[in-house]
């Protein structure tokens, strides 16, 4: 019942921020579509605590600046690359293992690496995390090593 509620909350803000309309008539049409969005939700058996993931909020405020600043450092590198006439380009496939215990843990991984420009995460398989990089020596494991490590303790494993 608590991640019905939260879904709501959320739905309703998104709706609010969205519409625009503050008047009684749209926000009472807000409130029903939220109310009957989140009863055939829950009907069907899809709000768990993989699919609205509340439990990860107090410990994405940690993560997410920490991962915006890894795309800005990884942004001003591709720049460099790109712009250096003498860097040259050699895009390898690597391969790393990932700690995360959920699907979910996984997800946010394999989707952290993708955001970090010069990396694409181009397959996950179990455990092994395929990474394509646009430099080779620019992908040496330490920083995806630190970002399995914030990964796993986002999603509440403990990193040791």
């Amino acid at each position: 019942m608590n991640r019905a509620l939260w879904l709501w909350g959320i739905l309703f803000a998104v709706w609010l921020l969205l519409s625009g309309h503050f008047e009684t008539l749209f926000v009472i049409f807000g409130l029903v579509t939220c109310t009957v969005a989140v009863w055939v939700s829950v009907r069907m058996g899809i709000v768990d605590r993989e699919s609205l993931p509340v439990h990860l909020i107090g410990r994405a405020v940690g993560y997410v600046p920490w991962l915006v600043w890894e795309v800005f450092r990884s942004n001003v590198r591709v720049a460099r690359i790109i712009l250096s006439p003498r860097i040259r380009v050699d895009p390898s496939i690597v391969h790393f293992r990932a700690s995360q215990a959920t699907d979910l843990g996984r997800f946010i991984y394999a989707n952290s690496i993708t955001l970090t420009p010069g990396t694409v995460t181009t397959g996950v398989t179990g455990d092994d995390m395929e990474v394509h990089a646009i430099v080779q020596s620019e992908i040496d494991g330490s920083e995806e090593n630190d970002m399995n490590r914030r990964v796993a303790v986002l999603e509440g494993k403990d990193p040791r």
